[in-house]
């Protein structure tokens, strides 16, 4: 959990700085396995429909800002939804 911390600090400080492999592996921490996984381009399961979706991509070993982005506004909406559930 400690490398997770580290990753996403790093996410919100400098989105367009994130690994491709690291933003990966925040994900499936979050949300589990992609549900679909091709080489480039990764697509994880919400548990709400609707935005914010988590699509991902592989650009040159490197996550695509606006994907960044959108997997912290993901993350903040799981958060929330189960701290209300508490």
């Amino acid at each position: 959990m400690a490398r997770i911390a580290e990753i996403l600090n790093g996410m919100r400080k400098n989105p367009k700085g994130v690994r491709f492999r690291e933003l990966s592996q925040v994900c499936e921490h979050y949300f589990g396995q992609a549900r679909q996984r091709r080489s480039n381009h990764r697509i994880y399961p919400m548990p709400w429909v609707g935005d914010p979706r988590v699509n991902i991509q592989n650009d040159k070993g490197m996550a695509k800002a606006y994907q960044v982005k959108q997997v912290l506004k993901a993350i903040k909406r799981l958060q929330n939804e189960n701290t209300a559930k508490d």
